[in-house]
């Protein structure tokens, strides 16, 4: 799910008008959200809420599960600066076993606190996950693929299949009730479960 790749130079500017529509939107849906859930949170209910155009609110995201994706993509801003910048070991400096092994482990985790968004933001008539940009996952795990003694392997075809291992359980085979019930233990269970996968893939 983590379309959003942190854009290199300038981002193209936006209307003062488009922004604050926009941060009023994102803001409002966070409060529908949390009053609510993510079923109760529609198009039609958000323009009334927002008190914004019904034409406003189509504009700026296009499908309901455009404002899921735009939630998620505000997050996953935040949760990327720190894998690019942040400190070791999600951040440069670790070896790149322990860097791709906290990754995983941060990812569980924010895959886990964003469930409800996550899959709300799967869009059924766009292939999964939605969007065309590679995930920021695949291409991460790729360039630490690529700073480890690996031999023959196919890293590029490895990453992918790496990446569907993360985000694969949590949004597509693990119950709404089992994220919910012990989010904590079924948390460290997939992250340990990541870290067992990630040192044996990676053995040299």
């Amino acid at each position: 799910m983590d379309r959003t790749v942190l854009p290199v130079g300038a981002p193209r500017a936006e209307r003062a008008d488009a922004v604050r529509n926009r941060l009023h939107l994102l803001a409002t849906a966070r409060e529908m959200l949390s009053e609510q859930g993510a079923d109760r949170l529609t198009m039609d209910a958000l323009a009334e809420r927002a008190d914004l155009g019904k034409g406003t609110v189509f504009r700026r995201f296009g499908t309901r599960a455009g404002i899921f994706q735009a939630l998620l993509d505000h997050d996953e801003r935040a949760f990327q600066e720190q894998v690019l910048g942040g400190l070791p070991p999600l951040g440069p400096g670790a070896t790149p076993l322990d860097r791709l092994i906290a990754y995983g482990r941060a990812r569980v985790g924010f895959l886990v606190g964003h469930r409800e968004i996550a899959r709300a933001a799967l869009d059924g008539s766009q292939p999964v996950p939605a969007g065309a940009e590679t995930p920021l996952s695949q291409m991460h795990i790729r360039m630490l693929l690529g700073q480890m003694h690996l031999g023959a392997a196919d890293l590029d075809m490895l990453a992918v299949q790496l990446t569907a291992a993360l985000d694969g359980p949590l949004l597509l085979y693990l119950s709404a009730a089992e994220l919910t019930e012990a989010a904590t233990r079924s948390e460290e269970r997939i992250a340990q479960g990541w870290q067992d996968l990630v040192q044996r893939v990676c053995r040299s």
